[in-house]
C-alpha cells in the first residue's frame, strides 16, 4: 500500500482524501471547518483527526493540496472588444481557476479604476488586439493601471507588438508577458496565460492568504481548486495513455456562494446548416456563476428564476417564496429541518442548476436570409454530451440528487438552449473530484481508475 494525502482548503470546509495509489482505492475522506480567519492548520488538523477514525493511523508518502480558501483567486480581465479579446481574456482567467469579478472592454475610465481599487483583485489580466493589430487600447489601459495604488500582479497577454511597451509603462510593478490570448481574429490561445496565472497563484496569493502556514503538513499547494476540478474532468473524459476515458461530459459544482460549470466537449454545430457566431469556445471550458449559490447568493437564484418558477417546483405559495429565500440568505449555515424548507431548498437547487448550465451552454436561433432559413449558434452545442457529473455539498447531501441534476438537461420549454439532451447523471458522492485533479498531476492512471470506480460506474457495471 502507498497512501497519499490530498487536501482541498475550501472557503467553508477543508476536505481531506486518503488514497492508495498502488491499489487505486479511496481509503477515506473527511472534512472540517476552514479556520482561515485564525490558523488554517487548525482546520486541517481537525479534518485529519476525523479521517484517522476511518483509516486508522497512516504514514503518508506524499501530501498535496489545492485551495480556494478566503474567496479563492480574485481577478479582473481587460480586453478590447467585448465579444472578442475581452471574452478571450475571461476564458483564460476562468480556465486558470480564477474567480473573475468583472471583465472590462475598450479604454478604462476613471470610474473603472475606482471600481478596481475598491475590489482589490489578486491578479489583473491585460489583453487587447490581435498580433499586429490595434495597440492604442492596451497601451492606454497600461497607463491607467500604472496609477494603481498597490502592486497587483499584471499578466500582459495582448498584441505582441505592444507587450514590451506595456511592461515599460508598468515598470516597478510585478508584470508577466505571455503569448496573446487571441493572436488572430477568432483564434483562442489561452493555455500559456492560464499556466502563468496558476504560477502567480502559487508564488504570491498562497502566501498572501496565509496558506504557506500549512507548508509543513503538505508537499505544496499546487493549484487553485477549480483548476484541480477541471483537470479531473479532463482526465475522466479523455483518459490517459491506454486507459480510456468516458467521453464528453458536463460537470456542475453547486456551492453556497457560486455555481461552477465545466464542459469537456468540442461543442461544434450539429450540422452544416448551422453557422457559428463569435469566438470558438475552448474544448475544456469552465464558467462561474457568482450570483447563483444556495446560501450566500440565494437571492440571485430568485432573481434569475423568478418566484413563479420556484413556486411551481416547490409547491409553496408564491407569496411566501421571497421571505423563505431571504431567511436562507441571512442564515448561511442553515440545514432544512422541516418539510417546507426542504421543498424550497430543493426548488432553489433545481433552478440554480438549470440557470448555471443554461448560461454555460450555447444557444441556437433561427435567422431568415435571402438563401432561406439558417441556424446561428453562439457558444457550445452540448446536446450530444454523454454524461452530466454533479458535485458540491448542496447536491451530494440532497435527498433527490438525481432529480435536481436533471434540470441540467435540455427542456422543450427553452428550445434554443443547447444543453445535454440524453446524458446520464453521475454523482461525485464522496466529493473527490478536486482530490483526483490533484492526484492526476503525479499519478494520472490511478486518479482515472479511482474516478471510474467511484463516479463513472457508481452503482452499476462498466
Amino acid at each position: 500500500m502507498k497512501p497519499i494525502l490530498l487536501v482541498d482548503f475550501g472557503s467553508t470546509n477543508t476536505k481531506v482524501t486518503a488514497v492508495d495509489v498502488e491499489n487505486c482505492e479511496i481509503l477515506g475522506t473527511a472534512a472540517a471547518y476552514t479556520t482561515v480567519e485564525t490558523d488554517i492548520n487548525n482546520g486541517l488538523h481537525e479534518a485529519l483527526k476525523i479521517l484517522e477514525k476511518t483509516t486508522g493511523a497512516l504514514e503518508f508518502s506524499e501530501r498535496y493540496a489545492c485551495s480556494s480558501a478566503a474567496g479563492g483567486l480574485k481577478m479582473i480581465s481587460i480586453g478590447l472588444v467585448p465579444e472578442l479579446t475581452a471574452k478571450a481574456s475571461r476564458e483564460a482567467s476562468l480556465g486558470a481557476g480564477a474567480k473573475v469579478w468583472k471583465t472590462y472592454a475598450f479604454n478604462l475610465t476613471k470610474g473603472d479604476m475606482r471600481e478596481i481599487e475598491t475590489y482589490h483583485p489578486d491578479i489583473i489580466l491585460l489583453t487587447g488586439g490581435t498580433d499586429g493589430g490595434n495597440t492604442e487600447c492596451i497601451l492606454y489601459n497600461a497607463k491607467m493601471l500604472a496609477d494603481l495604488s498597490y502592486d497587483c500582479p499584471i499578466v500582459i497577454a495582448g498584441n505582441r507588438c505592444a507587450a514590451d511597451e506595456c511592461q515599460e509603462i508598468l515598470e516597478g510593478r510585478t508584470t508577466y508577458i505571455c503569448d496573446n490570448v487571441m493572436p488572430r481574429l477568432g483564434e483562442l490561445n489561452i493555455e500559456p496565460t492560464q499556466k502563468q496565472i496558476r504560477e502567480v497563484f502559487l508564488k504570491r496569493i498562497v502566501q498572501g492568504k496565509g496558506l504557506s502556514e500549512a507548508s509543513d503538513l503538505v508537499s505544496g499547494i499546487i493549484m487553485p481548486t477549480p483548476s484541480a476540478m477541471l483537470a479531473a474532468m479532463e482526465l475522466l473524459s479523455d483518459g490517459w495513455e491506454d486507459a480510456r476515458g468516458i467521453g464528453e461530459l458536463v460537470g456542475v459544482d453547486l456551492g453556497g456562494a457560486t455555481t461552477d460549470v465545466y464542459s469537456i466537449a468540442d461543442g461544434n454545430p450539429a450540422n452544416a446548416a448551422t453557422v457559428m457566431k463569435g469566438l470558438q469556445e475552448p474544448y475544456a471550458k469552465r464558467s462561474v456563476e457568482g450570483d447563483i449559490g444556495m446560501r450566500y447568493s440565494v437571492q440571485g437564484i430568485l432573481e434569475a428564476a423568478g418566484d413563479r418558477k420556484l413556486s411551481k417546483i416547490s409547491g409553496i405559495n408564491r407569496q411566501k417564496i421571497a421571505g423563505l429565500v431571504e431567511y436562507l440568505g441571512s442564515h448561511t449555515d442553515y440545514i432544512p429541518d422541516n418539510e417546507e424548507m426542504e421543498h424550497i431548498d430543493y426548488a432553489l437547487a433545481c433552478a440554480a442548476v438549470e440557470t448555471a448550465v443554461t448560461r454555460h451552454a450555447g444557444s441556437l436561433e433561427q435567422v431568415y436570409t435571402p438563401c432561406g432559413l439558417t441556424y446561428v449558434q453562439s457558444g457550445k452545442d452540448l446536446r450530444r454530451v454523454k454524461y452530466v457529473i454533479v458535485t458540491g455539498g448542496a447536491l451530494i447531501h440532497a435527498k433527490h440528487t438525481e432529480e435536481i441534476a436533471k434540470f441540467a438537461l435540455y427542456d422543450e420549454s427553452t428550445p434554443g438552449s443547447l444543453r445535454p439532451e440524453h446524458a446520464e447523471i453521475l454523482v461525485d458522492r464522496k466529493y473527490i473530484l478536486a482530490a483526483m485533479g490533484l492526484l492526476s498531476q503525479h499519478y494520472p492512471t490511478a486518479a482515472l481508475e479511482i474516478m471510474k470506480k467511484e463516479i463513472a460506474y457508481y452503482g452499476h457495471k462498466e
